[in-house]
């Protein structure tokens, strides 16, 4: 892997004037490399090349945004390899995951240049043609998370070039590597500045977020920092997505085959290691199964192999960083501490690195801290119910909304239920499944917009409407 990392503004290659930051591995708590760390003054140069690189781009034609993002999707698989070694090393997750990450990036991409950008016919009469159309905003604002870094960052940016935005892309200071390949990559199939990044520990994405040169910002990440987004970009109305915080919840109903469905369940619990926005983190189960399944998914996370991800055979990494591992260790311990029964994990796993075992806690209820806030780690815990109705009521007595599940033999049934979740998507016998054509969002204080398929493909839009007179 390469280790001499820069980031890009106007297609060149720029180190961070504030010198660089270390980017760890949290496998062993040791330096990957160094990462530039870039100033407010590059962010200001930032937006003045995405801004001059707008002035073409957003008059290219499709042929040429459909090749563009192609070429990218060529490009990410020519590097796979890479990409996916620098995501394990600063991400974490076992090499076989990041792999995948990779690959769905890769798919991704060559959907968004799939779509089409509509013009939606509204009259045509002999008095008038009306005509509404979809007109790019200007610099787009991205700033993800560290727990799918490349993933995210092709969410947010793909579809900003697909409708003739340009971009300012800012990753998490924990994993900023592989967005600083990805835009290198990207350069060399796009016109000079209109991909750029900036780097930095501190200060940064508040300088996007404030600047009257960004028109839309596109958010991953905690509902707090959501929240101070939504302030600060008040001033020049800047378009907002927020896709933020989740405490997703599933509902085991009395007829679920838990035989059959017990995998799933434990796979979308544990997807990254409980690090994904959209994960099952409260799994309510009717009494007359809740034994037999609490065990069962004891028994698999007994079976992970858990290391280094780019240890042959290990499905089970790190939690990302020392502040995630503590409050994952905390919820647990507090857990611990007001009655609830550790299953199996509740423990870090060796003294370096930040391993914590995969953990089923069970006989514990709402208004633990664990079940009423995101853990965003590698702990489940299990709710006991015995009425229907008042699962589905504790289920949606939570200020997040992002996703929730039923599970079931009655589809029907399941579906009745699922329909009266308070969330952005209701699954029924799986969770945390995100598609490039299903609109996925938020709802309550999980945020809102929507990112996927066509409608998030005009999320980067404005509309304008063509009047003509034919009288």
């Amino acid at each position: 892997m390469k280790t001499d990392f820069s980031m890009t503004i106007h297609g060149q290659a720029v180190a961070g004037t504030r010198g660089t930051f270390k980017v760890l591995n949290p496998a062993t708590e040791e330096t990957v490399a160094l990462c530039p760390s870039g100033s407010p003054e590059q962010v200001d140069q930032a937006v003045a090349a995405a801004a001059e690189a707008f002035k073409t781009w957003q008059y290219s034609t499709d042929a040429t945004r459909v090749a563009a993002l192609n070429a990218i999707a060529d490009k990410f698989e020519q590097h796979a390899a890479e990409l996916a070694e620098i995501i394990t090393l600063e991400q974490g997750k076992p090499l076989a995951l990041a792999r995948f990450e990779v690959g769905g990036a890769v798919a991704w991409t060559r959907y968004t240049a799939s779509l089409g950008v509509p013009v939606e016919v509204i009259e045509d009469s002999d008095v008038r043609l009306a005509e509404l159309h979809r007109k790019p905003l200007g610099v787009v604002g991205s700033i993800t998370p560290w727990n799918w870094p490349l993933m995210i960052a092709v969410w947010h940016v793909m579809p900003a070039l697909r409708t003739g935005n340009t971009v300012v892309v800012k990753p998490s200071s924990m994993t900023p590597l592989n967005t600083l390949r990805m835009v290198e990559l990207m350069n060399e199939c796009l016109p000079a500045g209109v991909i750029n990044v900036i780097t930095g520990e501190g200060g940064i994405g508040s300088s996007i977020v404030k600047h009257e040169g960004i028109r839309k910002i596109v958010f991953t990440g905690s509902t707090p920092t959501g929240q101070t987004i939504m302030r600060n970009a008040a001033d020049n109305m800047k378009r907002l997505t927020l896709e933020l915080g989740g405490n997703d919840a599933g509902i085991v109903l009395p007829d679920a085959d838990i035989d059959k469905l017990a995998p799933a369940i434990f796979q979308t619990a544990f997807l990254n290691m409980g690090q994904t926005c959209a994960a099952l983190k409260r799994l309510y189960v009717h009494e007359s199964q809740y034994d037999a399944l609490v065990e069962k998914l004891a028994e698999m996370a007994r079976a992970q192999k858990v290391g280094p991800g780019m240890e042959e055979g290990v499905t089970f990494g790190p939690v990302q960083n020392r502040d995630q591992f503590d409050l994952v260790s905390e919820l647990v311990e507090d857990a611990r501490q007001n009655g609830a029964r550790i299953v199996t994990g509740g423990e870090r796993i060796g003294d370096k690195g930040y391993f914590y075992a995969p953990t089923i806690v069970a006989d514990i209820a709402d208004g633990t801290r664990l079940v009423d806030e995101e853990q965003f780690g590698p702990v489940l815990p299990v709710i006991r119910y015995s009425d229907v109705e008042d699962a589905l009521r504790r289920a949606n007595d939570n200020p997040n909304g992002l996703g929730g599940s039923v599970w079931g033999s009655d589809i029907d049934k399941a579906r009745a239920i699922a329909s009266r979740l308070e969330c952005g998507t209701a699954w029924i016998n799986n969770h945390a499944e995100v598609l490039p054509h299903c609109p996925f969002g938020g709802s309550k204080m999980s945020g809102f917009g929507v990112e996927f398929g066509q409608d998030g493909l005009l999320e980067y839009t404005q509309s304008q409407l063509l009047n003509i007179n034919r009288g």
